[in-house]
């Protein structure tokens, strides 16, 4: 099938690029010229495990192109994907205007019947909206899908391409044989495919999303807990993953969510409620909960240290919200850093794929080391915020030697067993002291 993709974002060129590699032929559309050009280089803007490579070989083999002219690709295409940002507006809510440009723009290209697919996140009645704005600009025939995606940084390309399921809200008979057809690989292999009505789709992503961020937040002030009364956050989370109802999934505790998607979603979520006089009292506890845990590691720094860091240095391992990614939206790492260049003191810091990108966001107010162990030299600790596999199985024996003392918040838990006896004072989330 001939699919046009409106966006090369995260989504878009994740969604496009697997799309291609299922064997249909896809034209990626962006506005940006030179990012375009890039593209068609074989240049991805991205950081995703496995996804360069599927890139340049679907466009080799000619299943996979780019271009800035939305139209032709439009009128090439039996199905036409959303894909571009909903950013989160001041109030929380989901911004609409670059779906609803993109939606402007399709109507416009429209020279016969077409499905029209929003890939993006957006609320609830967001396939309505769109639909209603569509009809405006064209008279021709179309109808408007739900898919919503769920990616996760870091495993995209498998998660795409072996999903738990796949969610398709349709409410025509045409528009649902278009989906079909579509994910006809996906049928064949057995992957649930489940149809619904757009707005129950619309809200899948949502609450699965809302669902998660709970979780990791329920967890963490477990951990928080387990630090009061002198329990071990490890041993009750596998205690409470071992029921079937509840399952292992998402029970570690940590320093917080980040990324694009759960601190925008549950906001989104919180707005939607709000609209509907349905005030979402749980995800506004999650959130808060969220924000504070991202202050955790440094309240124990400063209690060991004391509150002045003047002229304290510390190494920061991991930048990225979460591991296999260069993304550090909402990463929990920028605000540990923030407070701690508040409290004077000095960071350096290094992650395998994000320091461009915090470069961006903070320049030269810290430094920035490709070796690891050189963001150690003459530090006062160490502050693991991202597991990275780099960073799960250090040299204690070297990292000790290079830091002025030797001290460990981890951000993780994923040194509490290895650590043990080797001379450190050792601070994790919700455990016991960890005798040096």
């Amino acid at each position: 099938m001939k699919i046009a993709m409106i966006g090369t974002g995260y989504v878009g060129l994740v969604s496009g690029t697997c799309f291609a590699d299922m064997g249909h032929e896809v034209t990626c559309v962006d506005i940006d010229e030179a990012k375009v050009a890039a593209l068609r280089a074989g240049k991805i803007p991205i950081y995703e495990h496995g996804l360069e490579h599927l890139v340049q070989r679907n466009a080799k083999e000619g299943r996979l192109s780019f271009t800035s002219d939305l139209s032709a690709a439009v009128k090439n295409a039996k199905a036409v994907f959303i894909a571009v940002g909903t950013p989160p507006g001041e109030d929380g809510s989901a911004d609409l205007k670059y779906v609803l440009a993109a939606a402007k723009s399709i109507a416009q290209a429209l020279d016969g019947y077409k499905v029209v697919v929003n890939k993006s996140t957006v609320p609830v009645g967001t396939g309505d909206r769109v639909a209603a704005h569509m009809k405006q600009f064209t008279a021709q025939a179309f109808d408007v899908v739900s898919n919503p995606e769920f990616l996760k940084e870091g495993t995209a390309v498998d998660d795409f391409m072996r999903p738990d399921r796949v969610v398709i809200g349709v409410e025509s008979d045409r528009s649902r044989g278009v989906m079909e057809d579509l994910y006809a690989p996906f049928l064949r292999n057995n992957h649930p495919i489940l149809f619904m009505d757009i707005r129950s789709a619309e809200m899948t992503k949502y609450a699965s999303n809302a669902m998660l961020a709970s979780r990791i937040s329920f967890m963490n002030e477990v951990a928080n807990l387990c630090d009061a009364v002198g329990a071990d956050i490890d041993l009750v989370r596998r205690g409470v993953g071992s029921d079937r109802r509840i399952g292992s999934a998402f029970l570690y505790p940590g320093i917080g969510y980040g990324g694009s998607c759960f601190p925008k979603d549950v906001k989104a979520l919180v707005r939607t409620a709000e609209d509907h006089g349905q005030p979402f009292e749980l995800l506004r506890a999650v959130e808060t909960v969220n924000e504070r845990q991202k202050r955790i590691l440094p309240a124990k720094i400063r209690e060991h240290f004391g509150p002045d860091l003047s002229g304290k240095t510390f190494a920061v391992w991991g930048l990225a919200f979460k591991p296999e990614t260069d993304d550090i939206r909402e990463s929990p790492a920028l605000v540990i850093i923030e407070e701690l260049l508040a409290s004077g003191a000095r960071v350096r810091a290094s992650d395998p794929e994000a320091m461009n990108e915090v470069r961006k966001a903070l320049g030269g107010r810290i430094t920035y080391h490709e070796d690891a162990y050189a963001a150690l030299e003459g530090a006062d600790a160490l502050i693991l915020c991202t597991e990275w596999n780099e960073f799960r199985n250090p040299d204690f024996e070297r990292m000790k030697k290079a830091l002025k003392q030797p001290a460990v918040f981890d951000g993780r838990n994923i040194y509490r067993q290895a650590i043990a006896g080797k001379g450190f004072a050792y601070f994790g989330i919700g455990i016991r002291r960890v005798a040096p």
